[in-house]
């Protein structure tokens, strides 16, 4: 299923925060968390601050403290664009970490939120990104809908055209029509072949099950690595879309071709944690470069994480599978008991456990 979550979305009575801005759309949300922490140390009521650093805790997966965020700047701000759109992120997030009936409130609550940003601010591009995803993954019952969804491609498309074309090519993705998909990615990628979002969506796409329908298993990572070595050289420094690269060669067979894409671009990666993240994530799948991955993801553990899918538990779930593999079962347990603290319903972590049992390491 495809991620609800998407990046930033900004303002409706005031003009943008440039900094604020530029910064959650690339993705460096530590210096959104720097920022807004020194400019609410200035003024605790600002409301532009308050919004920006909700959306940056949201992108990290801590959703309970973007949510607090998000409250507090509406409290001050009830018409404030991006503090909508805060919270609708932050609700979403909660919703797919959840899994339970509460998670259903969460999504209403989320989807309400984001249709009030896209009419407090039209012109809020990413809203329109959330929104239209929001649409084609809730059931009809809470609202969900593929026609509504391709209306908010429309809408984001004259904002944003690549981002239009992307937003009708998930949404395509997801009913199952790949014969419609792939056009709108490629016109999505004509339009920003350097794109990370547009980038990693459609390597994603491509080992996608439509994809691999319409393909055929050989076919499709046969694509997968060509698509990955022909989009590399226009993201050499962009850690999501690197992070993208390397799993389209790990799930096309090629785990050494996966690890040196990360180890070439280390030096010169915008965001280094999410490459060592993958590192781990690519020794413990294919069981290649183990201690190197096991250091990359201390490294991880050790320093701030600028994001990345699994985020945090996903580094001590990795973690803990490579300490497994190792025959280290006691620290393995350790690890994977951390992230479950992290996210108590993580799935790997514990099915890590079960493996290992609750007793000492055998």
């Amino acid at each position: 299923m495809l991620p609800i979550v998407a990046p930033i979305l900004l303002l409706q009575l005031q003009a943008p925060d440039p900094a604020f801005r530029a910064d959650l759309d690339a993705g460096r949300y530590l210096a959104v968390l720097a920022e807004a922490g020194r400019r609410l140390a200035q003024n605790p009521r600002d409301a532009a601050a308050l919004a920006a650093r909700s959306q940056a805790l949201a992108s990290l997966q801590r959703f309970g403290e973007a949510l607090a965020d998000a409250e507090r700047a509406l409290q001050l701000q009830p018409r404030l664009a991006d503090a909508r759109l805060a919270r609708g992120l932050a609700r979403a997030g909660q919703a797919i970490r959840q899994r339970d009936l509460g998670a259903l409130r969460e999504a209403l609550g989320a989807l309400d939120d984001l249709r009030a940003a896209t009419e407090a601010d039209p012109s809020l591009a990413p809203a329109w990104m959330s929104l239209g995803l929001s649409y084609e993954l809730l059931p009809g019952i809470l609202g969900g809908s593929t026609r509504k969804a391709l209306q908010c491609a429309d809408r984001l498309g004259r904002l944003a055209p690549a981002r239009g074309e992307l937003l009708r090519a998930l949404i395509m993705v997801e009913e199952g029509r790949w014969g419609e998909a792939e056009p709108a990615f490629q016109r999505a990628l004509a339009l920003a072949p350097a794109d990370p979002e547009v980038v990693g969506q459609w390597l994603d796409a491509l080992d996608s099950r439509p994809a691999k329908k319409a393909l055929g298993e050989a076919g499709k990572n046969a694509r997968l690595l060509a698509e990955a070595q022909r989009l590399l050289p226009g993201v050499r420094t962009r850690a999501k879309a690197l992070t993208a690269v390397s799993d389209a060669c790990l799930h096309a067979g090629q785990p050494e071709r996966a690890w040196q894409v990360l180890q070439d671009a280390l030096p010169h990666a915008d965001a280094p944690s999410l490459l060592r993240l993958q590192q781990g994530k690519v020794a413990a799948v294919s069981g290649l470069h183990r201690q190197e991955g096991l250091a990359a993801l201390d490294q991880v553990l050790r320093e701030p994480l600028e994001g990345g899918s699994a985020g945090l538990p996903g580094a001590w779930w990795r973690k803990g599978q490579l300490l497994k593999d190792l025959g280290r079962n006691d620290e393995a347990r350790k690890a994977a008991q951390e992230a479950l603290k992290l996210d108590p319903r993580h799935r790997g972590a514990r099915e890590l456990l079960e493996k290992l049992g609750k007793g000492p390491a055998n």
